[in-house]
């Protein structure tokens, strides 16, 4: 994978060259994945944060190297997503059910 610069904030030029991507490209994904919506400065230029710039790698991946097409790539963004809330919900749920194992353990 590519290695980001740290940068809180970056411009679509250093987006472009980090991705390999040309500008226009990373513009016309943010019409066909609504998961990609950067921050537009006072000047109304872009503004990418690394997440984001992860995001933009893991379509580039899914479209050029698994060779789905956009609907399949959004699809697949949206399963991953969806994976990866229910892991932070069980993950929560455990930690909860731990934390009221220890005050049952306490009071008793």
């Amino acid at each position: 994978m590519i290695k980001v610069q740290e940068k809180l904030f970056y411009k679509i030029s250093e987006v472009s060259h980090q991705t390999g991507l040309e500008p226009y490209v990373i513009r016309f994904w943010e019409t066909e994945f609504p998961s990609l919506h950067p921050r537009k400065s006072k000047g109304n230029q872009r503004t990418y944060t690394k997440r984001e710039i992860d995001h933009i790698l893991e379509i580039k991946h899914l479209l050029y190297k698994e060779r789905l097409t956009i609907p399949g790539a959004r699809k697949r963004l949206r399963q991953s997503s969806q994976k990866d809330r229910a892991n932070g919900l069980q993950h929560t749920l455990s930690s909860v059910k731990k934390e009221l194992e220890e005050i049952i353990h306490l009071l008793s």
